[in-house]
């Protein structure tokens, strides 16, 4: 037998923009993320707008237009900005994925031009997707535009889009050729989208940072009120950290099965499609935490009363306690909640690893979820939601 071995190594890098009023006309930033390797080429870009962005800030596309007519010897437009549905159920439609490779093919977008993103998560998921199958791979530019996609989702290396029911089935890792981070974009939000947002901040935080924590719990009710400084240092924090974890774990694409900063993950990705999306992505992750925080408690893992102090920072923050879609019963009679589990492992490559805590900022894998425990864990969560003053409904060690 014959054999010839192929061994090869790519490098990726790109940077993280921290900025406000990207697109006014005297602001470098957009320019210079786009020129940051060829200075000199007058760069083409597609831009794609998430529509609640487009909704809360009407003037966009001409302020698009106004941006590039001032830097037309560097920068031009191809076509008018394409609107998409904001929200998670733009990735439940394959069409959008396909409009954008469309767009990209009759406007002769090509491998070293741009895609611009504007938007929320579920869009940057799904845009950078349509990317990085045209033609093998166009450039991406991400503008989040929500606080969880700001800290957390819009500066990963994934895209992917919902098929079969499944969160993220389809999909690929492609890291952007840059991340805009533009604090005007949240001045609009919904105080019930910039609190879920901070979900993801406490995930981190949970598994990376003590100290980021305790930040977060002294600043709780500033966060829930929307203070912008104490938002914009969460989300530059929050940040620093989710790319810190990709730069450092050895395993950016996901080779292995590890998934340390999907803590509360397996249960959420299942209570969004349970709801069909009525909860918010942080919301779920927020619920999700709270599930496992329970459940690291229930096994002996994590002292009650840090439990507690977590999960009182959760509601401090104002992220929903419950959700009824916990009890649902799937078709064969067993808790809905429990495919979540199968579905989790299928999507890790079939073996199950499951981020719990042994305290605030220390982080650790299981292999195996006790369903009973799971459960147990369910009906607990249910009465510290419906009395959270109450001591039968505080986190305690199983008997």
């Amino acid at each position: 037998m014959t054999s010839l071995l192929q061994r090869f190594t790519v490098g990726f890098d790109f940077p993280v923009y921290f900025t406000r009023d990207l697109f006014r006309s005297d602001n470098p930033v957009f320019l210079d993320a786009l020129s940051r390797l060829e200075p000199d080429k007058r760069h083409q870009v597609l831009f794609v707008v998430d529509e609640n962005v487009a909704k809360a800030f009407p003037d966009l596309n001409r302020r698009i237009a106004t941006y590039a007519g001032a830097h037309s010897a560097r920068l031009k437009v191809l076509g008018e900005p394409h609107t998409v549905p904001g929200g998670e159920a733009v990735k439940n439609d394959i069409g959008h994925v396909l409009k954008i490779a469309e767009l990209v093919n009759r406007l002769g977008v090509d491998r070293q031009s741009f895609l611009a993103i504007i938007g929320g998560g579920a869009v940057l998921d799904m845009a950078c997707f349509a990317a990085s199958i045209s033609h093998r791979g166009v450039r991406h530019v991400r503008i989040p535009t929500t606080v969880l996609s700001q800290n957390d989702s819009g500066i990963g290396v994934k895209n992917g889009i919902n098929l079969f029911g499944k969160k993220n089935f389809i999909g690929a890792f492609a890291p952007p050729f840059a991340v805009l981070n533009d604090a005007l974009f949240l001045e609009t939000l919904s105080p019930r989208d910039r609190i879920a947002g901070c979900a993801e901040a406490v995930k981190v935080a949970l598994i990376r940072d003590r100290g980021f924590f305790e930040y977060l719990e002294a600043h709780a009710a500033r966060l829930a009120q929307g203070d912008a400084a104490v938002m914009a240092e969460q989300i530059r924090r929050s940040a620093e950290l989710h790319m810190r974890h990709i730069r450092t774990s050895g395993d950016p694409f996901e080779f292995g099965s590890a998934r340390p900063l999907d803590f509360g993950h397996w249960s959420a990705h299942k209570l969004e499609s349970l709801t069909h999306n009525r909860l918010r992505h942080g919301e779920a992750v927020g619920i999700g935490m709270a599930l496992d925080i329970l459940y690291s408690v229930e096994a002996g893992h994590l002292p009650a009363a840090t439990g507690n102090r977590i999960l009182d920072l959760l509601a401090a923050l104002g992220l929903p306690p419950w959700a009824d879609e916990l009890e649902a019963e799937g078709a064969d009679g067993v808790p809905a909640l429990l495919a979540g589990l199968r579905e989790f492992r299928e999507h890790l490559g079939g073996s199950l690893h499951i981020t719990l805590l042994r305290d605030i900022g220390q982080g650790f894998e299981v292999h195996a979820m006790d369903e009973q425990t799971i459960l147990r864990c369910i009906a607990l969560l249910k009465q510290r939601a419906a009395a959270p003053a109450a001591s039968a409904a505080r986190v305690r060690h199983a008997s």
